[in-house]
């Protein structure tokens, strides 16, 4: 849990959307756009279980999805 929730205060730095999150098919989205985020964020992120989602320019967990 610690690394799912330092993940979303590092997102926290780069917005605050609405509906900031979803899971579909065991993935968890994260809607902040990915070439905003620092790249010493991004690389801290990827060692949380983030990665670029490039469909959409956010981010993507398979470590926190929905199963």
């Amino acid at each position: 849990m610690d690394d799912l929730i330092e993940a979303l205060q590092i997102f926290r730095k780069y917005g605050n959307p609405e509906f900031p999150t979803h899971c579909d098919h065991d993935i968890m989205y994260v809607v902040i756009e990915y070439d905003k985020v620092s790249d010493e964020d991004v690389e801290r992120l990827d060692e949380l279980g983030f990665d670029q989602n490039e469909e959409d320019m956010g981010f993507k967990s398979y470590k926190f999805g929905s199963a």
